[in-house]
């Protein structure tokens, strides 16, 4: 069976980043299962396996405009430390969770200086090139009820 629109695919992925740094990696878990067509996965690498069959194997570079964008400095803002609430000491690196005008968002603290804190709201692999090895596994068609939930159920998929 062919990797195509509304299709289980379940994979094994080692991911690194332009300096042959290992980001991400499957190995050594349960690969990774997701529904190919609906966008669980970053396009460039949906559009990669598009068309290919169990026991695949491939080497996939996804540029940043089809994995997770281009950095955009509009989304790194400074804000007022007082802003925060909650006992735990704000840390460069640590993700916080914001209200934006499109809901709650996930920002990493970029830096602070005095009584300001910056947040970057980027993802954080905005702007880098992904490398991606990967093996598939396994092919099936996705069930009614995957197709209506948006995500895979069972091994390598969500649990209810």
């Amino acid at each position: 069976m062919v990797i195509a629109q509304n299709r289980v695919v379940t994979m094994h992925y080692t991911l690194k980043d332009e300096q042959g740094e290992t980001i991400d990696s499957s190995q050594g878990h349960e690969p990774l299962a997701y529904i190919q067509g609906i966008g669980n996965i970053i396009p460039g690498l949906e559009d990669a396996l598009e068309g290919k069959t169990k026991g695949d194997k491939l080497e996939v570079t996804i540029a940043p405009e089809d994995g997770y964008g281009e950095r955009q400095e509009n989304m790194v803002q400074k804000v007022a430390k007082s802003g925060f609430q909650g006992d735990e000491e704000l840390v460069v690196g640590m993700q916080v969770q914001v209200e934006t005008k499109n809901g709650p968002a996930i920002a990493m603290v970029s830096e602070i200086e005095g009584e300001d804190v910056t947040l970057d709201l980027n993802h954080p692999l905005a702007g880098v090139t992904l490398n991606f090895d990967v093996e598939v596994m396994d092919v099936r068609e996705a069930t009614d009820e995957e197709l209506d939930h948006g995500h895979v159920h069972g091994p390598g998929g969500h649990h209810h």
